[in-house]
C-alpha cells in the first residue's frame, strides 16, 4: 500500500512539474533557513565556549582589597593582605580545589642583547599551566623541581618573544630581568587578548625566584581551578575561609574580590540558549510560510481532481484512502524539499566559513568567531519541525478531499 501511495504521489507531481518544483523550492528554502539559523546559534555558543576556554573555565581568582563592613573589632576600610599561609589554608579547607597557585606580578626591565623592553613578570607555581589554560608553542614550562631548586628560568609570552628575539629561536638563550640573568625554557602560544590586555607579553618565572625581583611576602592574588559544578557554593566557602583568617565579615564582598569565570560562562549559556530558541522560532515561521504555500497548492490540486476523487469513491475508496493519498503527496513534496534544503544549508555553511565576532576587537581571536556548525541534533530538530509543518499543511487539503461527497464530486465540472 505504501508503494502504491508513493507511486500515486509521484504521478501527481509529474503531472504538475512546475507547480511541484516551485512548492518544493519554497519548502527547501524554509528548511534551509531553519538549519542555518540553528547552526548559527550553535556556532555562537561554541564561539563563547572557545573564548572562555582561552582563560580557563572552572577558574577562580581571589584578589585582596579593603573591608567595607565592620567586623571583629576592626573598622571598615582595613586592608586585606594575602600570604602563602592563605594558599595553604584554602588547600586544606577546600578539597574541591584541583590546582592552586599564588601570584605576584610586577613590571620589570627585560633585556636581550641590545633590546630592552618593560614587560610584566609574574611569579607562580608550576601548576599555573592548567589553571590559566596555558599552551606551549616551544620548549617546556618550568617544573616543580625548578621551583624547589630556585632555578632562574623563564617562559615567555608570544609577543614578548617576538619583540625580544624577532624570528630567532629563544630556547636556551638568556635574558636579563632587572639585571638578573634567566634562561628561556619555553615560549607560550598566543592567547586571545583585547587591545588593553598584555597577556601575551607576560613573562612567567618560578614563585621561589620571584622574591629576587620583588617582595613576595604579600600576594597580588590567588588562582585556583576546581572540578565541582556548584561554583557559587565554592565561592562562598573560599570567602568564608579567608574571612575567618583575616577577621572580616564573610558577607563583605569588597574585602576579597572573587572573579568566578563559571558565573559568566553560565550567564552566556543562558543567552546562547535563548538565542537558539529565538532563531529556531524565526526559522519555523519562515518554514511555515512555505507550508502555507504547500497547503494552497494542495487545495488547488484537490479542486482540480474533484472528479477523480468522486470516481475513486464510487469504486469503493474510503475516506482514509483519499486522506492518505493526498497526505502522502504533501509529505513527499515536503521531504524532497527538506533534502534539497539541507544540501543548500551545508553548501552555505561551507562557503560562508567564519563570521567575525570576537576577532573584531581582540587579537588572536579567530577561535572566538562564529562558524555555522550543523550538528546531528540540528538536523533532528529541523526534521521534526519539517514533519510537523508538512503534516499540518497536508492534512487540511487531505481532509477536504476525504470529506467530498462522491455524487457532488462526480458532478463537478
Amino acid at each position: 500500500m505504501l508503494r502504491d501511495l508513493l507511486q500515486e504521489a509521484y504521478g501527481a507531481m509529474r503531472h504538475n512539474r512546475r507547480r511541484t518544483t516551485l512548492t518544493m523550492l519554497g519548502m527547501a528554502w524554509g528548511i534551509a533557513t531553519v538549519v542555518m539559523l540553528l547552526a548559527y546559534g550553535d556556532g555562537f555558543g561554541q564561539a563563547i565556549s572557545n573564548i572562555f576556554a582561552n582563560f580557563g573555565t572552572k577558574l577562580m581568582v581571589l584578589v585582596p582589597d579593603r573591608t567595607s563592613m565592620q567586623a571583629g573589632g576592626q573598622k571598615a576600610g582595613a586592608p586585606v593582605r594575602f600570604t602563602l599561609e592563605d594558599v595553604d589554608l584554602l588547600t586544606t579547607n577546600l578539597p574541591q580545589i584541583t590546582n592552586i597557585t599564588p601570584e605576584v606580578t610586577r613590571p620589570a626591565s627585560i633585556q636581550y642583547e641590545t633590546r630592552t623592553f618593560n614587560f610584566s613578570v609574574t611569579g607562580n607555581y608550576a601548576n599555573v599551566v592548567p589553571i590559566r589554560a596555558l599552551k606551549l608553542a616551544q620548549g617546556r614550562f618550568y617544573s616543580p623541581e625548578d621551583e624547589m631548586s630556585r632555578a632562574r628560568v623563564a617562559v615567555l609570552g608570544s609577543e614578548a618573544k617576538e619583540k625580544l628575539f624577532s624570528g630567532r629561536d629563544a630556547l636556551g638563550e638568556h635574558i636579563r630581568i632587572n639585571g638578573l640573568s634567566f634562561e628561556v625554557t619555553g615560549v607560550l602560544s598566543a592567547k586571545m587578548q583585547e587591545s588593553d590586555d598584555n597577556l601575551n607579553r607576560l613573562i612567567y618565572v618560578p614563585f621561589s625566584v620571584m622574591n629576587q625581583l620583588t617582595d613576595t611576602h604579600y600576594l597580588n592574588s590567588i588562582w585556583f581551578n576546581y572540578e565541582v559544578n556548584d561554583f557559587e557554593r565554592l565561592e562562598q566557602s573560599s570567602r568564608a575561609v579567608l574571612a575567618t583568617q583575616h577577621k572580616f565579615d564573610k558577607a563583605d564582598r569588597r574585602a576579597v574580590r572573587v572573579f568566578n569565570l563559571m558565573s559568566q560562562v553560565y550567564q552566556f549559556q543562558i543567552i546562547s540558549l535563548g538565542l537558539k530558541i529565538l532563531l529556531g522560532f524565526i526559522g519555523t515561521l519562515t518554514l511555515g510560510i512555505g507550508g502555507v504555500g504547500l497547503m494552497n497548492i494542495m487545495l488547488v490540486s484537490v479542486t482540480q481532481r474533484t472528479r477523480e476523487i468522486g470516481v475513486e469513491k464510487a469504486l469503493g475508496a474510503r475516506k482514509r484512502h483519499i486522506l492518505l493519498q493526498f497526505l502522502a503527496e504533501a509529505l513527499t513534496i515536503t521531504f524532497m524539499g527538506g533534502v534539497l534544503g539541507v544540501i543548500l544549508a551545508y553548501a552555505v555553511s561551507l562557503s560562508v566559513g567564519r563570521l567575525t565576532l570576537y576577532s573584531a576587537f581582540a587579537k588572536n581571536a579567530e577561535a572566538g568567531d562564529i562558524r555555522l556548525i550543523i550538528h546531528p541534533g540540528t538536523l533532528i530538530a529541523a526534521t521534526l519541525i519539517l514533519t510537523a509543518v508538512g503534516l499540518v499543511s497536508g492534512m487540511v487539503p487531505a481532509l477536504r478531499a476525504a470529506r467530498l461527497d462522491p455524487i457532488e464530486a462526480l458532478r463537478y465540472e
